[in-house]
C-alpha cells in the first residue's frame, strides 16, 4: 500500500517525450509503493505577477496537485544546456507566492534523458541548484540517463538490465528518503 504521494513533473511538453517515458517507466519500478500524480505542465501560462490576485485555473490545478504530495520526481530534458522554459515556468509558478511554495520541504529527485553520452547533466545541475534555493530537499545522487532505442520496452518498462538495476536503486532511495521525511 503507497505511503507516499508523488508528484511526477516532466519538463517537456512534447507528446512523444522521452522523459516522459522515463518518468513512466520510473513510476512502473516504484510500483504500488507511490500513490502517483502526474502533473501537467504545458497548460501554464508564462509566470507574470500581474496574474497573482487572479490566479488562472491551470495554475490553481498545478499548485494544488503539487502541494498535495509528499514528494517530487523531476524528470526533464536539457536545453540549452539549462532547463527547457516549460519547466522552469512551472518552478516560478510553485515558487510564488513565498509562503505558499509548493516545492519548500519536500523530498526531490531529479533525473532526465537525452540522446547524448552524458544524458541530462548540465540541465540537471542548473534544476539541483534552483530547487535548493527554492527550499526542496534534493537527493543526493546522480541519475543522468542517456537515451537509446532499446531502452524502454514496448510495455513501458526500462529494457536494458544494468540501467534498470540502477534506476530500480535510484528510485528505492529516493523512496526510503522521501518516507522518511515525511514520518
Amino acid at each position: 500500500m503507497a505511503s507516499i504521494k508523488l508528484a511526477v513533473v516532466v519538463g517537456s511538453n512534447r507528446k512523444d517525450s522521452i522523459n516522459r517515458k522515463l518518468a513512466n517507466a520510473l513510476v512502473k519500478l516504484a510500483g504500488d509503493r507511490v500513490e502517483v500524480s502526474l502533473v501537467k505542465i504545458d497548460d501554464l501560462p508564462m509566470y507574470n505577477m500581474d496574474l497573482e490576485g487572479n490566479r488562472p485555473d491551470a495554475v490553481n490545478r498545478f499548485t494544488a496537485e503539487v502541494a498535495a504530495c509528499d514528494a517530487v520526481l523531476l524528470v526533464t530534458p536539457e536545453h540549452n544546456r539549462s532547463i527547457p522554459a516549460v519547466l522552469k515556468n512551472a518552478i516560478d509558478w510553485g515558487s510564488k507566492p513565498m509562503d505558499k511554495n509548493v516545492w519548500k520541504g519536500k523530498a526531490t529527485a531529479i533525473t532526465g534523458t537525452s540522446p547524448g553520452a552524458i544524458g541530462t547533466a548540465v540541465g540537471q545541475q542548473h534544476l539541483r541548484q534552483i530547487m535548493g534555493i527554492l527550499g526542496g530537499l534534493v537527493m543526493g545522487g546522480e541519475a543522468y540517463i542517456a537515451f537509446k532505442p532499446d531502452l524502454i520496452s514496448d510495455d513501458g518498462s526500462i529494457a536494458i538490465d544494468d540501467t534498470r538495476a540502477f534506476l530500480q536503486a535510484y528510485i528505492d532511495n529516493f523512496i526510503n528518503v522521501a518516507e522518511k521525511l515525511s514520518a
